[in-house]
């Protein structure tokens, strides 16, 4: 089992920057990739980013450019990077670990809010 506590949501004006922490415990070496998912009011769960254990990453279109997803193994840490942020970008993000075992399982953790003020 993985467990994940993210940090670092808040509160920030429009092009502003916050860095988002999720760190990883538990069947840690199990993890096949992380990333940040969001989820708006009355929208469903989007990604945001993934990073693989090859260090290689995915990014929505949406904030291409603009995020970093990054990791730290020694740390068992993961995280966002977010710069110029827009009102658009508002919403609960989430840390997701994937794990590839006996079958394929999904971690969630329990969120953190990132609100952009316009």
């Amino acid at each position: 089992q993985v467990q994940l506590v993210e940090s670092g949501g808040g509160l920030v004006q429009a092009g502003g920057s916050l860095r988002l922490s999720c760190a990883a415990s538990g069947g840690i070496f199990r993890i096949y990739a992380m990333g940040w998912y969001r989820q708006a009011p009355g929208k469903q769960r989007d990604l945001v980013a993934t990073i693989f254990n090859d260090g290689s990453a995915n990014y929505a279109d949406s904030v291409k450019g603009r995020f970093t997803i990054s990791r730290d193994n020694a740390k068992n840490t993961v995280y966002l990077q977010m710069n110029s942020l827009k009102f658009e970008d508002t919403a609960v993000y989430y840390c997701n670990a994937q794990t590839h075992g006996l079958g394929v399982n999904n971690y969630w953790g329990q969120g953190t809010q990132v609100t952009v003020s316009s």
